[in-house]
């Protein structure tokens, strides 16, 4: 049974749950803020916590066992749970309806507006997964997927959207989809071989590293911009500033003729950028404005 959780638990990379778990918590935190004045409640964080889980994980399952095949014919993804026989489809579609029927029961124990957008969660987490079959911007389907994280703890507290949500919404769309086309450059040949969509399949190495690029500097200001949106003050916009360095020294690991650092820029460097925003906009609201 450990070990068969243990094939699960690496089958959905559950430890990248670090990438956007702490974005959710901004949301949350900075929708409080801005639209009630006060910080969310602790079961309003749990509820979160569980929806997020629960909605990650049914994705990453999806996401496997819809590109099976293709995991099958890739040296990388070959050894995948799936492909390497140490899960069965059906053990992977009772995980996915588990994992479904956890966000849906999270949802509906935080605001009512939560569980009237459900459909469309479910719709971008499905969806996904088949964008590469016909699509070059399926990084960015990733990022407006992501994104709805932060956006949707937002609305969990509040019942309602602002501006600051949908820039927040924007900038981890931004950002997720600035280095997963980084990522996807160690799939170039395979992606071009057997016809499947990326941005390097489709323009190239350098030029999708600029694409990247461009995502994250469009990243960069839509982080700085909060600074005056929800009132944050300095301290947020020196975790902002530490952000955009981790962004640039990303950038400045991977190069068109050298992706052998892309692991290292994928999740190490987005891991310590999440929290480091999110460590500094809890400071931010907790230290100088002394709740």
């Amino acid at each position: 049974m450990i070990r068969k959780i243990r094939i699960f638990l690496e089958m959905i990379k559950f430890e990248h749950t670090i990438f956007a778990l702490p974005f959710a918590f901004m949301g949350a935190i900075l929708g409080g803020i801005v639209e009630n004045d006060k910080l969310p409640e602790w079961s309003e964080i749990g509820w979160i916590i569980l929806a997020m889980v629960g909605a990650r994980s049914a994705a990453m399952g999806l996401n496997r066992l819809i590109d099976a095949g293709i995991d099958a014919l890739n040296p990388r993804t070959e050894k995948r749970a799936i492909p390497a026989g140490l899960l069965k489809v059906g053990e992977v579609i009772a995980f996915i309806i588990v994992s479904f029927a956890l966000l849906i029961w999270a949802s509906t124990q935080l605001n009512p507006l939560c569980v009237k957008l459900m459909p469309v969660a479910v719709f971008m987490l499905v969806l996904y997964s088949y964008t590469k079959r016909f699509t070059w911007l399926c990084h960015v389907v990733l990022g407006l997927t992501i994104g709805l994280s932060p956006l949707g703890a937002w609305v969990a507290v509040t019942g309602k959207f602002d501006a600051s949500a949908w820039v927040l919404y924007a900038a981890v769309a931004l950002w997720l989809a600035g280095f997963d086309t980084v990522y996807a450059t160690q799939d170039f040949e395979f992606d071009r071989k057997h016809k499947v969509h990326s941005i390097p399949a489709r323009f190239g190495i350098s030029r999708a590293l600029w694409i990247a690029r461009s995502f994250h500097i469009a990243t960069a200001v839509c982080f700085a911009s909060l600074v005056i949106l929800t009132n944050l003050s300095w301290l947020y916009l020196v975790g902002t500033i530490i952000a955009i360095i981790i962004l640039f020294y990303q950038h400045w690991l991977v190069r068109p003729n050298d992706l052998s650092r892309v692991q290292i820029a994928f999740f190490p460097m987005n891991g310590t950028l999440s929290v480091v925003l999110f460590a500094f906009t809890i400071l931010d609201v907790l230290v100088l404005r002394q709740w």
